[in-house]
């Protein structure tokens, strides 16, 4: 991501923000009075309010600082999403057992980070291009690997040194922002209802791969 800035969005702001996953379903109503449903999206995109995370006048200073330099909406951003940013569910420290990121075939060095929703019915498996880099953790077949194998931060992509064994499981534990990027060019701000406690809008978007 060229258009993309490694910085992080202010955490006492996105940690109060607002937001979730979206999704385009497309329905359509058939003469027998049955549904037709279609998924328009294959990947869901989430989408984010930073204005509920404005208490005070310097937090609104930070979030106009930051957005100044992003240009608007021009370059993305790492995002701090409160309920979804580690491997682990909330509360809980991750380990590097926690997602199934791949198999190794005996030739294949790199891996993708992943986190996968769901495993009953249709589990739904994110790409994660933004992972925290101290706080990734990886394991082969139940081992850690403390060392042999490398991590781009900027993309999530894990290489190791040598190829794991064919039919080796290789799993991950981690904590990751959302590339995002603020979804207006014109940040808006109104003093006097700011201090009568209405929030400014400030709209953020997921970037997708």
């Amino acid at each position: 991501m060229t258009d993309f800035h490694e910085a992080l969005f202010p955490l006492d702001v996105s940690l109060h923000g607002r937001g979730g996953p979206e999704r385009r379903t497309e329905i359509v109503t058939l003469g027998s009075n049955r549904e037709s449903r279609n998924a328009r999206w294959a990947q869901s995109r989430r989408r984010y309010e930073a204005g509920y995370g404005v208490k005070n006048l310097a937090q609104l200073a930070k979030v106009i600082e930051f957005f100044e330099e992003r240009r608007g909406r021009l370059f993305g951003f790492r995002w701090r999403d409160r309920l979804d940013h580690a491997s682990c569910s909330p509360g809980e420290t991750p380990t590097p057992f926690d997602q199934h990121i791949g198999d190794g075939d005996g030739a294949k060095r790199s891996f993708t980070l992943t986190k996968t929703y769901g495993g009953s019915f249709a589990p739904y498996v994110r790409q994660i291009m933004k992972p925290v880099a101290k706080s990734v953790r990886i394991a082969v077949n139940g081992v850690e690997m403390t060392d042999q194998v490398t991590l781009n931060s900027t993309s999530g992509l894990v290489t190791f040194l040598s190829a794991p064994p064919n039919g080796a499981v290789i799993s991950a534990g981690f904590l990751f922002d959302t590339p995002a990027r603020f979804d207006i060019d014109y940040l808006e701000v109104d003093m006097e209802a700011l201090t009568a406690g209405v929030i400014p809008k400030i709209p953020i978007i997921e970037i997708l791969s």
